[in-house]
């Protein structure tokens, strides 16, 4: 069934097009992802349908009684909560995704009050009554509309987004603005609507979110509509895609991948269809002007006759071209020696946290190592310690003979705000001249007046292009990159992984775009945290593994890690700070370790069973409770409230349960 249509959907402002005869459906269960270029109109597309912007032309229809809920770029919300209460906590700005609710629960509880006041104080028996029918129908209702689920739910959704106990009630004005956009995304999530537009949700999440966020969505009862440049979550994901492209759009069945490869075939059908008709025209043109060169009536009526077959083909419009993308080219200084960078026995925190601990290896020349763990974990800091612009607590980092380092900051704090695009590389490369700058920003797509907008004023996306700009021309043979895919679209990410591909020297990278490991990485140290290696709680484990097949690293690391989960581990797969890849194990460690692995499988399993049979416990409890609110009880309002709160109790262990049964379940 369509759930949602948009028809000959066409925005412009002024003389300017922004998009032309957009035209899609979707059906309930459909998960759409829309992909183009930066500035292509994907936002705007979103703005339209939710009413933001009226469109130019066309129309949007939404079936009747179905709830839309959309979040943006921006996060969706200010720091300022709704109520002007400065100290309001994540959980409780949560909370304000269900104003109804909110309010009828602020009433049940001063119904509940003025019934246990008394018949007297109520103003006698009739007005007492009154009172009773009013909590009843309303507690009803507030059950019905899941009144008794809401914070639970948001408690369980703000978990997996990465909230821990001091997040969840910190104020949300202190938050960090990844930390409010995830705010926002749990707040939609939260409300389920029955169309849920999603513009950037995997901005700020980290890998193992961006994995529940992937299974979440797929699940969904409702209909997704994605805009993202995440090209692995797209394939796991939806189901749809839409390519928004020089104004306009096709939609094709499939994920990301898919929906490119189809892309492809019609643009080279495209291609091939135009050529071949435009021979076919240029042949009948010149059979026409060589029977008119002849002159003679039976050559006149020859032309004549095939000019009106000519006037009645229908002319194909050329293919138009793709926008441009960047084009990046890194260039190494001069040749690194073959160890590149040495850490040793490195400990690292803030006051009494520590992040990580007596971390040590060797990057050696070639080496496109990637640093992967959860937010918070310390890749960033590791980033920096690296550098040079923090110091460890402990420990040596020394680089190799001949590193020249360039580094790329996700903040892209190496700016100057008040600074054109055109004085930023101007100044860094003084010695260029003005066209060899202005042609290597025209390379980026500053082109024309771009060159003297202020750094202040560019996007994200434009802010990481021209940092990259400067990155390249400063020729390293070492690349320390922070997140560098942030902001990029789908083409300039494509362009990027090229230009690493091709670079002749050694890469260092954050990041948490899977489809960029997977194409890049020779080797992944994933920082985890838990017990640590020396065993003082908060410090952190490291895994160090070497990819076998480039091209393939991440699918490759996925099923190393989950062969290492259930006991099935190569030893000599692992980097120096968990075993060491060059010792080859003894009988006996191999014993002990299959030992070991046997007994965490135990100790899985029989947690597995004593969890199950909890939750079972606790929903046939809910049931139970259910019943009696429903039954016999459903006009004893103090019974009621007690199995209220005895219900609430229940379903949060039920979620606490649930999540870690499919943390144990992977």
């Amino acid at each position: 069934m369509i759930i949602i249509s948009v028809t000959d959907l066409t925005l412009r402002f002024g003389t300017t097009t922004i998009l032309e005869n957009i035209s899609f459906s979707l059906d309930e269960r459909d998960k759409l992802g829309i992909i183009g270029v930066n500035g292509s109109g994907k936002s705007s597309l979103f703005k339209m349908i939710t009413g933001e912007y009226e469109p130019t032309e066309g129309e949007v229809y939404l079936s009747k009684g179905k709830t839309l809920g959309i979040l943006t770029q921006e996060g969706a919300f200010a720091a300022e909560s709704e109520d002007g209460n400065e100290d309001e906590s994540a959980l409780d700005h949560m909370y304000h995704a269900f104003p109804a609710l909110l309010r009828d629960e602020a009433r049940l509880a001063e119904l509940e009050r003025k019934l246990n006041e008394g018949i007297e104080a109520a103003g006698g028996q009739e007005a007492y009554d009154i009172l009773t029918r009013e909590f009843t129908a309303l507690n009803e209702r507030f059950i019905a509309d899941g009144g008794l689920e809401f914070r639970g739910r948001c408690l369980g959704i703000l978990r997996r987004l990465g909230f821990d106990d001091a997040l969840v009630n910190m104020p949300v004005r202190h938050l960090s603005g990844g930390q409010k956009t995830r705010l926002a995304l749990g707040i939609q999530l939260s409300r389920e609507p029955d169309v849920l537009l999603l513009d950037e949700p995997t901005n700020h999440l980290d890998i193992e979110t961006l994995g529940w966020l992937e299974h979440y969505l797929s699940d969904y009862k409702g209909c997704v509509m994605i805009v993202s440049h995440d090209r692995y979550f797209l394939d796991r994901v939806t189901n749809k895609t839409l390519c928004i492209q020089n104004h306009k759009a096709k939609l094709y069945n499939g994920g990301y991948t898919q929906s490119m490869e189809q892309r492809e075939i019609d643009r080279a059908l495209a291609e091939k269809h135009y050529k071949d008709q435009q021979k076919e025209i240029a042949r009948q043109e010149a059979y026409i002007a060589q029977q008119k060169r002849w002159n003679r009536e039976r050559n006149i009526i020859a032309a004549e006759s095939r000019q009106k077959m000519l006037d009645r083909i229908v002319r194909l419009e050329k293919p138009e071209n793709a926008p441009t993308p960047i084009k990046l080219r890194f260039t190494a200084s001069r040749q690194s020696g073959n160890e590149v960078l040495d850490l040793r026995d490195v400990t690292m925190g803030f006051g009494e946290r520590i992040l990580f601990s007596h971390l040590s290896f060797l990057v050696k020349k070639d080496d496109h190592l990637f640093i992967l763990g959860q937010n918070g974990c310390g890749k960033s800091t590791l980033i920096k310690l690296i550098i040079g612009k923090l110091e460890p607590l402990s420990g040596v980092i020394e680089a190799g003979y001949n590193v020249e380092i360039g580094y790329y900051d996700q903040e892209n704090q190496n700016l100057s705000p008040e600074n054109t695009v055109l004085e930023e590389l101007w100044s860094a490369y003084p010695k260029l001249t003005e066209t060899e700058i202005r042609n290597r920003l025209a390379q980026f797509r500053f082109i024309g007046e771009d060159v003297y907008k202020e750094v202040s004023v560019l996007s994200g996306g434009e802010r990481a292009r021209l940092t990259l700009c400067k990155l390249i021309l400063s020729k390293m043979n070492l690349l320390v990159l922070d997140e560098p895919t942030n902001h990029l679209d789908i083409d300039s990410r494509e362009a990027l992984e090229t230009a690493l591909k091709d670079f002749d020297g050694t890469i260092i990278a954050v990041s948490h775009d899977r489809y960029f490991i997977e194409k890049l990485a020779t080797r992944m140290i994933e920082i985890t945290p838990g017990a640590g290696i020396s065993g003082i709680t908060g410090e952190a484990d490291f895994t160090d593994y070497h990819v076998d097949r480039p091209g393939e690293g991440y699918s490759e690391y996925r099923r190393f890690m989950e062969n290492r989960r259930t006991g099935g581990i190569s030893p000599t797969k692992m980097g120096a700070t968990v075993a060491e890849s060059t010792t080859p194990s003894t009988a006996k460690e191999d014993f002990e370790k299959a030992k070991r692995s046997a007994s965490d499988e135990r100790k899985r399993q029989n947690r597995i069973k004593k969890l199950t049979a909890e939750a079972e416990a606790l929903e046939q409890a809910i049931d139970d409770i259910d019943t009696e609110m429903n039954g016999e009880a459903a006009t004893d309002f103090v019974r009621v409230a007690e199995l209220d709160t005895l219900k609430t109790q229940k379903e949060e262990r039920l979620m606490e349960i649930y999540e870690e049964l499919e943390e144990l379940e992977g």
